[in-house]
């Protein structure tokens, strides 16, 4: 797991200061070493230039014959990759017999001799999270490349003469090159999902690399920068009609087994995060069976107003036998966490300070490595989501053939009925056209449309689709299916995981210098679920994960099993009302001056989130905190 940056120009003219500063902003990626590597494009060794560079966590091969960026020697081709391949072994047998030699044990070397012998081919034989950045001599092109669903972050700045790349948001605006001028468009997808959306920031000048996605780069004579259109190298499989349920549960179960097994692959200490559910327990139960005994890591906090789970996560620690930690988190010390939580922050988002705190105490405790049960709730359907549009499908089609106005009307009778907190919901699928995909989107959203309209933020005025997601989404999702549980799959999977999920863990691990391991993501898995049939996932009653369940019946604990999900969260609510109000009431002072957004729209929304505490998920009065926190760092 590292950190890698690198700039393209048609000069050379400070490059080598510029990547350098990137891998200063980027240290917390890769303390254990730095490399820097400039090539030029040009015959004659003058004009365009490129320069690579990168930040090192030693995770395999801890020698220095993993250092990057990393040369082929005979062919002049050159690598810089933050990630892990998983199939390396296997690679390097295949490679071997085909005549190539390696002098180190790590992976990197590996990809670098797929990527030199196969070239972006490669990609489609590979299995792990990465991203790329492989520069092909014979060509005097630039390969950039990440893996199937984004679990490794890459952002570009694009110029006619210069193209900029880095792991991190803020190695980009480090370089000096790119500017840090907010774009409207992304934090209006912000402001309505959480997380800025893909391939969007909040920085007018940056965008997020698509996932699954490759483009060559290369430099025109003149001086331009050529960048044909990208290339998807992997979608989701189409769904197989024919598999039935014992079949399904025994292909996940082996498949599983073997991811879990691949991911071992470490030469520092690895750690699991543990939780209560099914998820978190399914790795450890896994991991415990191929190397005998794990260390496992659990969060609980002291609040009045939410459950902990560590004593569900101590009982399945004391059933697998793990060297097993709690951290506790008081009221004291939450300060502490949520500042160093937004000050490590690349991006705004709601999410992901859960993920800070058990990633530092792990790394506290000494490892390196650590494992999470992320993606199985998108993939295998966990959330309550999966139900709801199943159930509300049907209704809101049959509701969207009355006249609007009627529909509206109906809805406002009915406000009344509902707790405050799901008023808004109710006024927003009163007007639902009841498509699954659309249902999908809809729930979501943080704020209605109305609210960000409120700010000064309008979706066709930003070049937004009227849900404010980019147009380029219909391309990510890839889909074509009128089965509700995949649709809700991909929904969940790339604007939700995807754009929050996946982004805050690497995030806020690495932080803390900390690789974090995603087994559920991993690309067997993705491929395994995108061929299951909904029916064999909401055929019956009960928990849902139906198909993970039955898969792992005889590998999890009976009580967790049967224990209904709970989520893995922490008592912010408690804490932007009362240790933490000064601080957040100064961030949404920041939020309300920025330029384009209106401030007194902003200090009446925040009111209103105050007004009603009891009433408002948490994650609503965050986003104004957590835009205003960002927006102030960035201008320092």
């Amino acid at each position: 797991m590292c950190g890698i940056c690198g700039v393209l120009s048609s000069e050379a003219n400070d490059m080598a200061a510029a990547v350098h500063r990137m891998t200063d902003a980027m240290t917390h990626r890769g303390p254990d070493d730095e490399g820097y590597e400039e090539v030029s494009l040009a015959r004659g060794g003058s004009g365009p230039t490129l320069g690579l560079g990168f930040r090192r966590l030693s995770i395999l091969d801890l020698t220095s014959a993993g250092h990057q960026p990393m040369v082929h020697r005979p062919t002049g081709d050159c690598l810089v990759f933050n990630g892990e391949i998983y199939n390396y072994r296997s690679l390097r047998s295949r490679l071997m017999a085909e005549g190539a030699r390696f002098t180190s044990t790590g992976d990197s070397e590996v990809l670098l001799a797929a990527l030199v012998r196969w070239g972006e081919r490669a990609l489609e034989e590979i299995e792990g999270m990465f991203a790329i950045a492989y520069y092909q001599a014979s060509s005097r092109r630039v390969l950039l490349a990440r893996d199937p669903v984004g679990i490794k972050p890459l952002y570009v700045a694009t110029s006619p003469n210069r193209l900029v790349f880095a792991s991190e948001v803020r190695a980009l605006l480090a370089s000096g090159l790119v500017a840090r001028d907010l774009d409207p468009a992304g934090i209006a997808g912000f402001l309505m999902y959480g997380a800025p959306q893909d391939p969007l920031t909040v920085h007018r000048d940056i965008r997020s690399f698509p996932c699954g996605t490759c483009q060559w780069y290369g430099v025109e004579p003149s001086g331009r920068i050529l960048a044909p259109t990208p290339r998807r190298f992997w979608r989701f499989s189409d769904v197989d009609r024919t598999y039935e349920k014992d079949r399904a549960a025994g292909d996940l179960r082996t498949t599983l087994e073997e991811v879990v097994r691949s991911h071992l692959a470490s030469d520092v200490k690895t750690g699991f995060f543990l939780s209560g559910g099914i998820d978190s327990t399914a790795l450890a139960s896994l991991a415990t069976r191929a190397t005998g005994r794990i260390a496992t890591y659990s969060v609980g906090f002291e609040s009045l107003s939410m459950p902990s789970e560590l004593e569900a996560a101590s009982e399945t620690a004391r059933r697998l036998g793990s060297d097993h930690t709690e951290i506790r988190i008081d009221a004291a010390s939450i300060r502490d966490w949520w500042d160093r939580w937004l000050a490590a922050a690349d991006r705004p988002s709601v999410d992901g300070l859960n993920s800070f705190i058990v990633s530092g105490a792990v790394k506290e405790a000494g490892a390196t490595v650590a494992f999470s049960g992320l993606g199985a709730d998108e993939l295998f359907g966990g959330y309550a989501n999966f139900r709801r549009v199943r159930y509300l499908a049907p209704l809101l089609r049959l509701l969207s053939l009355l006249p609007r106005p009627m529909r509206q009307a109906g809805a406002a009778v009915l406000r009344p009925l509902f707790p405050p907190r799901y008023r808004t919901r109710l006024e927003g699928l009163a007007v639902s056209t009841g498509r699954p995909i659309d249902l999908s989107i809809e729930l979501k959203q943080f704020l209605p449309a109305a609210a960000v309209e409120t700010l000064g933020l309008r979706a066709p005025d930003l070049g937004l689709r009227p849900d404010y997601l980019p147009e380029e989404v219909n391309a990510e999702l890839g889909l074509a299916s009128d089965d509700p549980f995949t649709i809700v799959s991909r929904i969940e999977t790339y604007l939700y995981m995807g754009n929050t999920l996946l982004r805050d863990a690497d995030v806020n691990s690495m932080a803390h210098s900390l690789e974090l391991r995603v087994p559920f993501v991993a690309r067997p898995i993705l491929d395994l679920a995108g061929r299951l049939p909904g029916k064999l996932h909401t055929a019956g009653t009960g928990p849902g994960k139906r198909i993970l369940r039955q898969a792992l019946k005889e590998v999890l604990p009976q009580h967790v099993l049967e224990r209904p999900k709970t989520g893995f969260s922490l008592p912010v609510n408690d804490w932007l009302h009362h240790q933490l109000r000064e601080s957040c009431e100064a961030a949404v002072i920041e939020t309300a001056a920025i330029p384009f957004l209106d401030g007194e729209a902003v200090r009446s929304l925040w009111n209103g989130f105050l007004a009603g505490q009891q009433h408002t998920y948490w994650m609503k009065p965050l986003l104004l905190v957590a835009l205003g926190e960002y927006v102030s760092r960035i201008r320092e």
